[in-house]
């Protein structure tokens, strides 16, 4: 009995926005590459450079802003093919002997414990993964700060649990009419009111678990306090996008929007910049609205400010960095398709309000990308239609397509995700990798003992069942070496995935999307 669904080899690459490179595989045939755009490892000598060289500039301290993720960070890697998502984290390991981390929380999200979207753990858990991830990577972290404490409980909770664990732990306030009343905010009733954050190297980092966690405050507050301790410190901000010297409709700054639609960031002309040096760059709309704020600011603490314009504040390297702008708009109006059919499920769920879906669609078509250009959704639909099940379609990175419906003992995702590793490994679609001897007494465990009403399995449970199978069965064993060829693979289903099987495909390095469109017409769905 076979358990996967007959696959489909087709070469989509005609279809494809995407800048493509043929090479030949081992058999001979000729398949079509994604192409890279980006240079990382000039990306990280020009970055470290910079860094460097800002520092000089202000003698003895650097306060650096750093937006973004600086583990993980696989929306760059997906705009600019060639960008390893622990570009940042490794770059300022070139500096680790320099540099120690300071992470900012914002009280309130420790209280209505704000969670972390891609990773599902709240803010304040999030703040001991990323010490310990950075204390991986050897770089000092020099403490916490929470940001607009007023005495949350929730707040004191968490300050206690890491003093406990030998973290220091600062206290930030709120400061009535902030960021307008400059006169109020750089007083001894205001930055002085914050903890002074003790730091002993010449680079300080400082980074939060999202964003509104209130880093440039603590970047501010600091620049205050060492002016009157007589440290001459600075200020700058490292955030990749929108990528200053790309222009402003370019599809990764596009992307950048599609990415941040609920944080209400418009990417536009520096007027500042266009002003005092008659060069057009790239900012969004809340570094510009507040810049004229910030300069004040910088004017009050040290008497002078020392940026002309949001840009000039910034270190970002990347646009220099790009060397095939065509890959990396393919890459990016992929993104930005990826993004819509984000919105619309976050839609759909009720999780995003319904002007996201208007956002994305907007940006969608600025871009001039439409749903079209990713193969996989018509031959995901394909099959939903052609079985009356809910159905998915994977595209391997050599562009191959495979399909998997709904059985009664697999799930789509499942299937697809076994059809593919059958691909990848050469291996027949009339071979069964795993037993139904195997399968049924998993099925058995989930609809008897632990009270699932759907008894087919899940793409972590397909998983676990072919490792086992592995132990005695070469072909399994193969089709198991073929998991890490899946990264970097694209997924559409027809329905939206429930969360075990997003996870697993998220863990996988798949990059999917749904429609929006539950499986069933419940009520409830988890």
């Amino acid at each position: 009995m076979a358990l996967a669904d007959a696959t489909r080899m087709e070469d989509c690459a005609s279809n494809m926005r995407v800048s493509p490179c043929v090479v030949r595989t081992d058999n001979g045939i000729l398949r079509h590459m994604k192409k890279i755009g980006f240079d990382n490892e000039k990306y990280v000598q020009m970055q470290s450079e910079k860094i460097r060289e800002r520092i000089s500039r202000f003698g003895d301290k650097l306060y650096l802003e750093f937006g973004g993720k600086l583990f993980d960070d696989y929306h760059a890697a997906r705009v600019l093919p060639g960008f390893l998502p622990d570009s940042k984290i490794n770059m300022l390991q070139t500096l680790k002997d320099d540099a120690e981390i300071i992470l900012a929380i914002y009280a309130g999200d420790i209280e209505h414990n704000k969670v972390r979207n891609d990773l599902d753990i709240s803010y304040d858990a999030e703040i001991l993964r990323l010490i310990d991830a950075f204390r991986e990577k050897g770089l000092l972290v020099g403490g916490v700060v929470i940001t607009r404490y007023g005495g949350q409980l929730a707040a004191d909770v968490f300050a206690e649990r890491l003093r406990q664990l030998g973290i220091r732990v600062y206290l930030h306030y709120p400061i009535a009419g902030y960021p307008a009343n400059v006169p109020l905010i750089v007083s001894d009733e205001g930055f002085g009111k914050n903890d002074y954050i003790e730091t002993t190297r010449p680079l300080v980092v400082v980074t939060a678990p999202g964003p509104g966690s209130g880093k440039l405050a603590v970047c501010l507050s600091q620049l205050y306090h060492e002016h009157k301790h007589g440290v001459k410190a600075g200020y700058a901000k490292f955030e990749t996008f929108p990528i200053w010297n790309l222009p402003l409709q370019h599809p990764v700054n596009l992307a950048y929007e599609a990415a941040t639609t609920d944080l209400d960031d418009v990417n536009m002309i520096d007027p500042f910049h266009l002003e005092a040096y008659g060069v057009t760059t790239v900012n969004y709309n809340r570094d510009v609205e507040s810049f004229p704020v910030l300069n004040a600011i910088f004017e009050r603490i040290a008497g002078t400010s020392p940026y002309r314009s949001p840009t000039d504040m910034g270190v970002n390297m990347a646009g220099y960095c790009i060397f095939d702008d065509d890959a990396v708009c393919a890459a990016a109006r992929q993104e930005i398709i990826r993004r819509y059919y984000t919105a619309l499920c976050g839609c759909k769920r009720g999780t995003l309000p319904a002007d996201q879906e208007i956002r994305s669609e907007y940006i969608l078509n600025r871009c001039g990308a439409t749903p079209a250009d990713r193969p996989v959704i018509a031959h995901a639909l394909e099959k939903a239609e052609e079985t009356g099940e809910p159905a998915m379609a994977i595209q391997l990175p050599d562009d191959r397509i495979v399909t998997g419906k709904t059985s009664d003992l697999l799930g789509a995702s499942a299937s697809a995700l076994l059809n593919a590793l059958k691909m990848l490994g050469g291996i027949h679609d009339a071979i069964d990798l795993i037993s139904p001897i195997v399968i049924e007494p998993i099925q058995h465990l989930k609809t008897r003992h632990l009270g699932s009403q759907n008894p087919r399995l899940h793409s972590d449970e397909i998983l676990i069942a072919l490792s086992i199978c592995a132990a005695t069965n070469p072909t399994a064993a193969l089709a198991l070496r073929q998991l890490d060829k899946l990264r970097g693979a694209e997924a559409h289903s027809s329905v939206i995935l429930s969360r075990v099987d997003s996870d697993m495909y998220r863990k996988l390095g798949i990059n999917f999307t749904c429609e929006p469109q539950y499986q069933s017409k419940n009520l409830y769905h988890k």
